[in-house]
């Protein structure tokens, strides 16, 4: 995914949207829709990290965040969704895991695969069609890249985005992730074979 593209085959609105890559120096705009996200009613469900631990973080983290996934990057790209007055209305992160490497629950990969994290629409675009066309922005990137499937990670309590996720194709593994004994909270693998 080099150059932007203006995306609208999905839309149901008249709005035309930027589908691109960050670039590094645009962290505080990476550092404002997290925290957006971080504030959303399900937040709890979708992301692993709390709004306060986010807003926590000193800039450089943040400029370390934009860098390591800004085109260019190798292995891991956001790709955001970007309204005709500037604004970034949606985002999704996507990380090229190697086999032979252990993913971040410690879990072994066996396959080189993508992964999908940070998925988030401002709720004012979604229905739109917009996360649609995120999300095959971000398998385009992963397929070019040589994955053989996408996986993604969802709370089991978090039915909306599970349903989307089916739609997109995705399908359960079977694999069940434990977020903590004390709640007895798991999270499921859903993964897009390559076509």
């Amino acid at each position: 995914m080099g150059a932007p593209s203006a995306a609208s085959g999905r839309y149901r609105g008249r709005m035309q949207y930027m589908i691109r890559s960050i670039r590094p120096d645009e962290w505080p705009a990476v550092k404002e829709l997290r925290l957006t996200a971080l504030q959303d009613p399900v937040a709890h469900l979708a992301f692993l990290e709390t709004y306060q631990d986010a807003v926590d973080k000193p800039d450089s983290f943040w400029q370390e965040r934009a860098e390591g996934a800004a085109e260019g990057a190798l292995g891991v790209r956001q790709i955001i969704a970007e309204a005709p007055d500037g604004t970034w209305v949606g985002t999704l992160t996507v990380l090229v895991e190697e086999a032979g490497t252990k993913d971040w629950a410690g879990f072994p990969v066996e396959r080189k695969q993508g992964h999908l994290v940070g998925v988030f629409v401002r709720p004012e675009h979604r229905g739109t069609g917009l996360t649609e066309t995120l999300f095959d922005a971000g398998l385009e990137w992963a397929w070019a890249r040589g994955v053989e499937r996408v996986r993604l990670i969802v709370h089991e309590d978090n039915e909306r985005a599970r349903t989307f996720y089916r739609k997109m194709g995705f399908v359960p593994s079977g694999l069940t992730v434990p977020l903590s004994e004390d709640l007895g909270e798991s999270e499921l693998e859903m993964v897009l074979e390559r076509a």
